[in-house]
């Protein structure tokens, strides 16, 4: 039995909704043949769509390694780090005490690899919000929207980061009316 066959029933195992399995006859054809960087693609894949990001980060770096000249394997690779990088920013967010700096230094990277990544783009504007940086939180929920108009979470977050800078700009303008006095 070659890698081949085993591609064939990973493929059966996705249609049947069975990723988990899927993920082992793609690594069996990896096992049988493992200088094929499409096998370790079609893994990625899978590994990514069952959330497993970790485990799709390093397929896809195989494959991009077997085979640098195909392009779809160096995109694929970008957007699973930049997924990954969303993941470990999550992390950072939720964590008592978080830490915010590097949170918003793993997602500009992500979004820098996946421009299109819109929880990335969701999570820098949470992020900026929560040290009271309205205007960069307002930026990236508009860039959200401009790339999918119909984002509930991303037109919501606009309208909050909005309202949030107009009561910042008015607490500084009362603030500043204080001092002067």
């Amino acid at each position: 039995m070659g890698g081949e066959s085993s591609i064939k029933k990973a493929y059966d195992a996705i249609l049947s909704g069975d990723f988990e399995q899927a993920i082992l006859h793609f690594e069996e054809a990896i096992a049988l043949e493992p200088s094929n960087g499409a096998a370790y693609y079609k893994c990625s894949i899978t590994c990514a769509r069952s959330g497993k990001w970790q485990k799709a980060l390093q397929y896809a770096e195989q494959a991009v390694e077997l085979d640098p000249e195909q392009v779809i394997y160096q995109f694929h690779l970008e957007t699973v780090k930049a997924r990954s990088l969303v993941v470990e920013a999550e992390g950072l967010l939720t964590r008592s005490p978080s830490n915010t700096e590097t949170a918003l230094e793993l997602l500009h990277e992500a979004t820098r690899l996946d421009p299109l990544n819109i929880e990335a783009l969701l999570m820098l504007s949470a992020a900026y919000a929560t040290v009271s940086r309205y205007e960069e939180a307002s930026l990236y929920a508009r860039e959200a929207v401009r790339l999918e108009p119909e984002h509930t979470a991303a037109r919501q977050l606009i309208a909050d980061m909005n309202r949030k800078r107009r009561v910042f700009r008015l607490n500084s303008h009362r603030t500043k009316r204080r001092r002067n006095r």
